[in-house]
This record gives C-alpha cells, structure tokens and sequence, in this order.
C-alpha cells in the first residue's frame, strides 16, 4: 500500500506508555499464539469476505505465523489507530500495508517486505494520466497515506480531498466529486477486474514502495523469527502462490 499515515498519535502512545514492553519472542512462544493485528478494509490485502478476515496479507502473515509453529489470532480496528496500539502493546505484529518509511521506522521495527507496489492514478478521463495531468485537478487520496505526501508534492494541485477510506475515495471519483484518485497500483488492478465498465482508466505511478509487517520499535528478535520464516516461504514458492492467487502475479520485492 499503501501507506503513510502520520504518527503523532502512536508517537504520544510510545511515550504515554513507555512502561509497556512489547511481548518478546519466548513470550510468544511460550503463550503459542502471535496476535496479529490489521485494518480489514483494503481488498485485496486484507478485507473481510462475509465474517472471514482474508486476503493476501491474511493468508501471507497466517503462513509465516503456522511456520514459525505459531497459533494465530486476529484483531482488526482502523488503520490509523494499528501502529498506535502496536504501542500499546495490543497486538504482537502488525501487517496491513505499511510502506517502510523513514518517519515509521523511528516509531517501529519493520520486518522484511512482503511486496512491492506503490501509487497509482485513477481518472475518468483519458487526458488526466500523468503527475502533469494533475495541475489544477483536484484529487482524492485516503487521510494520511503515502499518496497523500506524493500528491501534495505534484506541482499545480487545485485540491487534495482527504478520505477515511480508500473505497471513500474512489467514490468520490465515480461520483465525479473529484478528478482524479491515487491509490495502491494492486488495489486499482482489482478494482478495474470487478468494474470494467465503471470508467475508471489507470495512468502512471506516482512512486514505488517496499510494504512490510511491523512490530513495536526494538522487538527485533520478533522481527528476525518473522523475517527467517518469511524469506523460507518465499524460497518454497509458497507466498508466490498467494501471490498469484490474488494478483495473477508475483508481488514480492525483486
């Protein structure tokens, strides 16, 4: 994804609760469940299918945790509070489409990413497809995301409209309340399969990022247990297969 959201609030979490440790590595072990935390609103990367959480994170992240001989339990809230209650010390790991960032990496430990993408354009309009095409258009993003950053550094931007979701967003784009939509490149790929005959018509990306799994700042070795059995999955084609599964191609980072 995704994305950037800002981390003034999990940055007063840390400080608020810096009494909290985060659950080590035995810890989980011991208790043999990694709870996991996520937003469960971003198809195809995690989003729930009637009552069942799924999705390509989902099933990445329960791979990873059965191979490290985990048991694994879900907690699902909005996407800006993950990080915050990551913090907290309300889930062991978090993972729903986190860019690495250099601003994030100074409130947590990032694990290896489990794929690549970045953001993307959306228009009704053949002619707005270029970060030029953006000058004096007015473009809807989901509040604080990477492509939040990415478009408020496009030069000529009439208005960025923030949403709380990105489904928020794309609605204002269909509604025709906004010019333009960006968006992760994956998330407007499936969303073009479901709709083809909605009008939306991808442009360029605006950039590329590496997406990662979180856990809270200095648990690395959490972070070195999850990377081992990431990077064993990836070898055995297993997070390949998920891969194709939901994108008909293989995301990982090259």
């Amino acid at each position: 994804m995704k994305m950037l959201k800002t981390l003034a609030a999990a940055a007063l979490a840390l400080c608020a609760a810096a009494t909290v440790q985060a659950r080590p590595l035995a810890e989980i072990e011991k208790s043999g469940t990694i709870v996991l935390g996520s937003e469960g609103q971003y198809a195809p990367f995690n989003f729930f299918k009637g009552k069942e959480l799924t999705g390509y994170e989902i099933e990445v992240a329960e791979a990873v945790a059965k191979k490290m001989g985990l048991k694994y339990e879900w907690k699902t809230v909005g996407f800006d509070a993950l990080l915050t209650g990551l913090a907290q010390d309300r889930w062991d790991l978090v993972i729903a489409s986190h860019a690495i960032t250099d601003e994030r990496s100074k409130a947590v430990t990032f694990t290896l990413p489990h794929y690549c993408s970045g953001g993307q354009i959306v228009s009704m309009k053949p002619e707005i497809a270029k970060a030029g095409d953006l000058k004096g258009k007015v473009v809807a993003v989901q509040t604080g995301t990477t492509y939040l950053d990415a478009v408020k550094k496009v030069p000529g931007i009439k208005d960025v409209k923030n949403f709380p979701t990105d489904e928020a967003a794309r609605n204002a784009l269909g509604s025709k309340r906004v010019d333009a939509w960006v968006t992760d490149k994956f998330v407007a790929k499936e969303m073009l399969a479901k709709v083809p005959k909605a009008g939306f018509k991808t442009g360029d990306m605006l950039f590329v990022e590496q997406v990662a799994a979180a856990v809270a700042k200095g648990n690395q070795g959490l972070a070195d247990a999850w990377n081992q059995a990431l990077k064993a999955l990836i070898a055995d084609g297993t997070i390949g297969k998920i891969s194709q599964k939901y994108f008909q191609e293989d995301v990982t980072c090259k």
